[in-house]
């Protein structure tokens, strides 16, 4: 995961003591696993700020298919759009029990009033947010189903002891981040193995070397 210049978080959030500042202003609540915090097209109210857990913000169609834009974990905010006011863009789920500050638009608005220096940061959160959603769209756009999951594997792979590891997803979580059939992930996955780039080691993918860009 890509972090600020300071190390002190990821480049889509808000400086670690800014975060926690913000966070005081909110009302503390948890959540189970697999509990919906936000549907598509909801009124604009409130920002989440993740305090433990893990969420995914995901597209969904009529007939239950969805689309995983992004997975979110401590140190981390969603909600921002709620600045203009406008309905939600994206659902968002809870993937284990988590803890949450819920920051209502008054709550965060004084917040502004009482740190005027980040507003900038905001901007500049919101910016990388932006290219990060375009670079998704470019890779559904201009990759084959390969592409996007070779891709995926190594923006999710950490080195570990000196390994490339990416942390166990189902296949059918990895189809819904790249947008395609499960079946078709597994195939995939079968034919890296078979070609000694990637391997199992227990609950962890291990990247042994860098897959073809086309295959």
């Amino acid at each position: 995961m890509a972090t600020g210049p300071s190390g002190d978080g990821p480049l889509w959030s808000l400086p670690e003591p800014h975060l926690k500042a913000l966070a005081q202003h909110g009302t503390v609540k948890a959540y189970p696993k697999n509990a919906i915090l936000i549907n598509e097209g909801d009124r604009s109210d409130s920002l989440y700020v993740i305090l433990s857990g893990k969420v995914k913000v995901y597209l969904a169609d009529e007939d239950g298919k969805e689309m995983v834009l992004n997975t979110q974990g401590p140190g981390e905010y969603f909600g921002e759009i709620m600045l203009d006011e406008g309905p939600r863009s994206a659902s968002v789920m809870t993937l284990e029990p988590s803890k949450f500050s819920i920051v209502s638009r008054e709550q965060f608005n004084q917040f502004l009033a009482e740190n005027p220096e980040v507003s900038l940061e905001l901007v500049r959160s919101l910016i990388h947010r932006v290219r990060e959603l375009t670079k998704k769209v470019s890779d559904l756009a201009l990759l084959d189903v390969y592409g996007r999951i070779r891709q995926l594997l190594l923006e999710l792979a950490v080195d570990q002891d000196g390994k490339l590891v990416v942390e166990r997803l189902t296949q059918q979580e990895m189809a819904s981040r790249v947008g395609c059939a499960r079946e078709m992930v597994s195939r995939i996955l079968k034919d890296l193995r078979n070609g000694g780039y990637i391997k199992d080691e227990g609950e962890r993918l291990v990247i042994v070397k860098k897959p073809p860009p086309r295959w």
